[in-house]
């Protein structure tokens, strides 16, 4: 036997699809009640009347789909519609409610935002240097690159830039119209870098909280940018250190499917100064070795584990830079 069941009645059936026992959904209908009904079976839970019938029939199995193949299932009521209908609108505006307060979603949206200001500003910060360097060519680019966009926003005009800078006057003054146009690039530039810095704190600080073993590990935003790319904490915690590995890869894995060979490390892994500053000969392993750690850190920060000291992370540190001296040199090619 089987309970089928809907948020409006629920049915006990055999084996030949004979209706043994059934119960109504009796006292008043609202939109309210009927999402939460809803919400309920969308959780997996049995609606009331299938509870009951549960315990009538203690061999019955639950079957939350049955009545969708059940020929003679009662179709809707125009109320019934409209009640479902309403109902619907009710969990929309539930599920924005709920996901507003989940910190995998706040943090894809701080990660995303960071990314698209550091894109931002590296454009800006490019194109303001490249223009100052053109209408004054004796500036030392390199060595003056992070007073250029400061400079241009305090002067009142390239002259007066000139000047902060250290550098000769423009052999070519540029006009007002041109000025302007400069010194707001220059703003702009120093604009978003406050962004960036603000929304890049934001995430220290929440990542420090959330992943607190992971943050020590590879760094918060490094930890925010693992979470984001496996698509929340538990799936980061569930997820195999070989794939957490190569998180970030995403080029290199769409080429060892064309069969490139597969990549050694994804973006963040890489980012690690213990796997970037290695010889590319060793960097596999370390980054091996650093991806099962990482692994164990997102499951103590999912599974409320005791969070890893300073020293136990100074241990880790130090084992990578033990795989680096074990193998001090390339291995041979056959």
């Amino acid at each position: 036997m089987r309970v089928i069941y809907d948020w409006r009645l629920s049915k006990v059936i055999d084996a030949d699809l004979n209706v043994v026992d059934e119960l109504l959904w009796t006292s008043s209908r609202s939109s309210k009640s009927v999402a939460s009904r809803m919400e309920d079976l969308q959780k997996g839970r049995l609606s009331p009347e299938a509870r009951i019938l549960c315990s009538r029939f203690p061999d019955a199995i639950p079957d939350a789909v049955g009545h969708l193949t059940h020929a003679d299932w009662p179709d809707l009521t125009v109320e019934e519609q409209q009640l479902l209908e309403s109902a619907a609108h009710i969990l929309a505006k539930r599920g924005v409610a709920e996901a507003s307060g989940s910190i995998d979603r706040r943090l894809d949206m701080l990660v995303s935002s960071q990314s698209e200001l550091r894109s931002a500003w590296t454009t800006l910060e490019a194109r303001c240097i490249e223009w100052v360097g053109l209408l004054l060519p004796s500036l030392d680019l390199d060595k003056d690159r992070e007073r250029i966009p400061q400079a241009v926003s305090d002067s009142t005009d390239l002259r007066d830039a000139s000047g902060r800078l250290d550098t000769s006057p423009p052999p070519h003054p540029p006009s007002e119209v041109e000025w302007k146009a400069i010194q707001d690039i220059g703003q702009r530039c120093l604009d978003v870098a406050n962004s960036l810095t603000s929304s890049e704190e934001a995430i220290r600080t929440i990542a420090s909280e959330y992943l607190p073993s992971l943050s020590k590990l590879v760094g918060p935003l490094g930890a925010a940018k693992l979470c984001v790319l496996a698509g929340g904490r538990e799936r980061l915690a569930r997820m195999p250190s070989g794939s957490i590995q190569v998180l970030g890869a995403h080029a290199a894995m769409a080429a060892h499917r064309r069969g490139a060979p597969p990549p050694k490390h994804g973006s963040v892994i890489f980012s690690m100064p213990q796997v970037s500053r290695s010889p590319r000969w060793v960097r596999g392993k370390i980054a091996r070795f650093l991806a099962g750690k990482a692994s164990i850190a997102s499951r103590l920060d999912h599974f409320d584990g005791e969070p890893w000291t300073e020293t136990e992370i100074a241990e880790i540190h130090q084992l990578s830079e033990g795989i680096k001296q074990k193998f001090p040199s390339p291995p041979k090619r056959i």
